[in-house]
C-alpha cells in the first residue's frame, strides 16, 4: 500500500473507524484448534509459542490503512484461533497511517500490536526500528514463504543491524485503468489489447499517453483524467533515483532535470484533466467525468469501491500498458510492536496474513500484488469482475516484470504528498499554468517543509 509517497487514499475508507470483531466462542475448540495447525503449516507459519498456541484469551489490535484487503482474512484467522479476538482500526490512508504512528512512536506508547507500514515513511520507520521486533526472532526465517519474497523487497523491511523489522505483504506494479465504453464513445478502441497497442504496448510514452487524451477531449469535450498527480507520482517512481540518491540521505531533486522537463509536459497538458482534486472522486468517477486513471495494484480496490458492491457494469477496464515502462508505486509491511503485551501471538498473525494463501485473498477483494513468488503464482489467474473480467493476476505479473526498489528517504511522503502533491493541485486547478512557475513554487515548498534541502 508507496503509499503516502504512493498515498493510497480510498476515501470510501472509514477513518478512524474501529471495528471490534466478535471472538469466537470455544464451541467446537478441538475441531478448531486442528484447523489452526493445518492453517499454519499450510501458510508456512512458525506456530510459534506464548500465543496462539494458548487457550488463554486475548485481543490483537491492528493498524492498517486504505483497501488492503487483509481484513478479509480475519474472520478466518479468528476461527482457527477461538481464543483470538482482532479488534482492526483501519485509517483513510497512508498519510493518516505516518501521522498515528509517529506520534505513538515519539510517546512511547499506543501503537496496536501489528502495525501496517507504508513503503513512502518506511525509512522513518528504520530509524526508529527497535520499536518494532525483529521477526527474525518470532518464526520469519521459519516461513516457507520467507525465502520466496522478492529479495529486494526483504531487504526494505530490514535494518542496519539486520533486524527483520517488517514482514513484506504487498507491491504496487502499474497498469492502466481506463473506461472502455467512453473511449468506445469517442471513437478509440476500446478492448484491452488494442488499448495497449492504442498508447504504444512496450514502448508506451508520456507524451504518447498526453496524445492519446487530445484525442479523447477533442472526440467529447470531457476530461481525460482527474489530476496530474497520478501522473506525476509513477514517472518519479519509474526513475532509477527517485526523491533521493541511493544512499536514502542525499537529496535528487532541485537540479534534476528529468523531473523538471516531466512537470513541464504535465503543465502543458494539465487542460486535458478535470481539474480534480487528487483523492475522493468516487461520485466524479460515476458521473463519467474523467476516463483514466494510473492504477497501481492496490487503486483496483479504490476504484471499485466507489460504487456498490458487486457492481460488474461500470464500464472500467484494465490494460497491460504503462506510460514509461514498468514501475512499483506502493507497497506495505506489517510490522509488530515491541510494547505489545503478546509479541508471539501478533507476530504469528502478521507472518499469516503475509503468507500466500492470504495474500490471494486480499489481492481478490482489494487489489494489492503478493510480493512473494508463491503469492504471485496463487493469483496468476485472477480475474476481477468490476473491471471487466479484465485477467488482472496475468497483467500485474507482466507489469511487475522489470520493477526496481527505489531507495526512499525519511521524507519521501512528505515530497510527495505536501510538495509536489500541492503544486499539483494548484496545476490541476488551473493556478498555475507553466512549468517553471510549477518548479519553483515546488521549489519554495520543498525548503519550508524539508530542512535537510536548505
Amino acid at each position: 500500500m508507496d503509499r503516502a509517497a504512493s498515498s493510497r487514499t480510498p476515501i470510501h475508507a472509514h477513518k478512524g473507524v474501529t471495528v471490534r470483531l466478535s471472538r469466537r466462542t470455544a464451541v467446537g475448540a478441538a475441531i478448531l484448534a486442528s484447523t489452526a495447525s493445518l492453517t499454519l503449516v499450510l501458510s508456512g507459519c512458525a506456530a510459534g509459542g506464548g500465543g496462539t498456541d494458548s487457550n488463554e484469551p486475548i485481543t490483537l489490535t491492528i493498524t492498517t490503512f486504505g483497501t488492503m484487503g487483509i481484513d478479509a482474512n480475519y474472520d478466518a484467522y479468528m476461527k482457527a484461533h477461538p481464543n483470538v479476538t482482532i479488534e482492526a482500526t483501519n485509517l483513510a490512508d497512508g498519510g493518516s497511517a505516518r501521522d498515528d504512528a509517529y506520534a505513538k512512536i515519539a510517546a512511547g506508547t499506543g501503537l496496536s500490536d501489528v502495525v501496517a507500514i507504508e513503503e513512502g515513511w518506511l525509512s522513518s520507520i528504520r530509524d526508529v526500528s527497535d520499536s518494532f521486533i525483529d521477526f527474525n526472532d518470532y518464526g520469519f526465517k521459519d516461513a516457507a514463504a520467507a525465502d520466496k519474497f522478492l529479495d529486494w523487497k526483504v531487504a526494505q523491511g530490514t535494518d542496519a543491524s539486520g533486524r527483520q523489522f517488517g514482514v513484506p505483504l504487498d507491491i504496487g506494479p502499474e497498469g492502466l485503468c481506463y473506461r472502455g465504453d467512453l473511449f468506445a464513445a469517442a471513437g478509440l478502441p476500446s478492448d484491452r489489447d488494442e488499448v495497449r497497442d492504442l498508447f504504444g504496448g512496450d514502448n508506451a510514452t508520456w507524451q504518447k499517453y498526453y496524445d492519446v487524451g487530445q484525442q479523447y477531449v477533442d472526440a467529447t469535450g470531457k476530461p481525460f483524467f482527474h489530476n496530474p498527480s497520478f501522473q506525476w507520482n509513477a514517472f518519479v517512481n519509474q526513475l532509477d533515483e527517485g526523491y533521493y540518491k541511493k544512499d536514502g540521505t542525499t537529496l535528487n531533486i532541485e537540479d534534476n532535470q528529468a523531473m523538471k522537463d516531466q512537470l513541464n509536459l504535465i503543465v502543458e497538458n494539465s487542460k486535458e484533466g478535470a481539474g480534480l482534486p487528487a483523492w475522493g472522486v468516487g461520485d466524479q468517477a460515476k458521473q463519467d467525468l474523467f476516463a483514466t486513471y494510473i492504477c497501481p495494484s492496490w487503486m483496483l480496490g479504490v476504484v471499485s469501491g466507489y460504487y456498490d458492491a458487486g457492481t460488474t457494469d461500470s464500464g472500467w477496464d484494465f490494460a497491460d500498458v504503462m506510460p514509461g515502462g514498468s514501475a512499483n508505486w506502493g507497497g506495505s509491511f506489517l510490522g509488530v510492536s515491541e510494547t505489545s503485551e503478546h509479541k508471539q501471538a501478533a507476530a504469528d498473525l502478521a507472518l499469516w496474513l503475509a503468507a500466500p494463501e492470504q495474500n490471494k485473498v486480499s489481492f481478490e477483494a482489494a487489489g494489492p500484488f503478493p510480493s512473494s513468488s508463491e503469492g504471485q503464482a496463487l493469483v496468476a489467474d485472477s480475474t476481477n469482475p468490476f473491471f471487466n473480467n479484465a485477467p488482472v493476476g496475468e497483467i500485474f505479473t507482466n507489469r511487475s516484470k522489470g520493477v526496481v526498489a527505489q531507495v526512499k528517504g525519511s521524507e519521501d511522503s512528505v515530497i510527495q504528498d505536501n510538495v509536489f502533491g500541492a503544486v499539483l493541485d494548484k496545476v490541476s486547478q488551473g493556478d498555475i499554468t507553466t512549468g517553471d512557475a510549477a518548479w519553483a513554487a515546488a521549489m519554495d515548498l520543498l525548503h519550508q517543509l524539508v530542512p535537510e534541502s536548505n
